[in-house]
């Protein structure tokens, strides 16, 4: 969802979305890794299942501003208009409202915490994607 909403904006006049009403807790890829690798090098846990997600969770809403803004900021010369797509939006009753981690687990066995906050992980991914836009479709919905 992240990368579908960076490419649009800075490449669109207008960005195009589903539902804004969800809530969602995102974890930065090196975050991840991070907890991956702390995983392999830990013994005792195999077989245990871990959660790395951040235990923070944003509307969607207020995700899409976060990236109009930084869009500005990465020289976009308008904040690009957001709408709504009925393709995009899911069939009634399908939607996941709210996803929130628990991440006690991986703190206390694994001693891992996310690194990254939302803020800047948005920051680097979007500078990541600006540098490689050519390897994206941007406004292309597959689903």
């Amino acid at each position: 969802m992240i990368p579908t909403v960076i490419t649009q904006a800075l490449t669109r006049p207008e960005v195009r979305l589903g539902s804004l009403d969800t809530r969602r807790d995102f974890t930065y890829v090196a975050d991840t890794v991070a907890g991956f690798l702390q995983a392999a090098e830990t013994p005792g846990v195999e077989g245990q299942v871990f959660n790395l997600g951040t235990g923070r969770e944003v509307w969607i809403g207020d995700l899409v501003e976060m990236i109009l803004n930084l869009a500005l900021e990465h020289g976009v010369a308008e904040r690009p208009a957001l709408v709504t797509d009925p393709q995009r939006l899911r069939p009634a009753n399908s939607e996941v409202m709210r996803l929130l981690s628990d991440n006690s687990r991986a703190r206390a066995a694994l001693a891992w915490t996310p690194q990254f906050s939302l803020e800047e992980g948005l920051r680097q991914t979007m500078a990541w994607i600006a540098a490689h836009i050519d390897h994206y479709r941007p406004g292309v919905y597959e689903f």
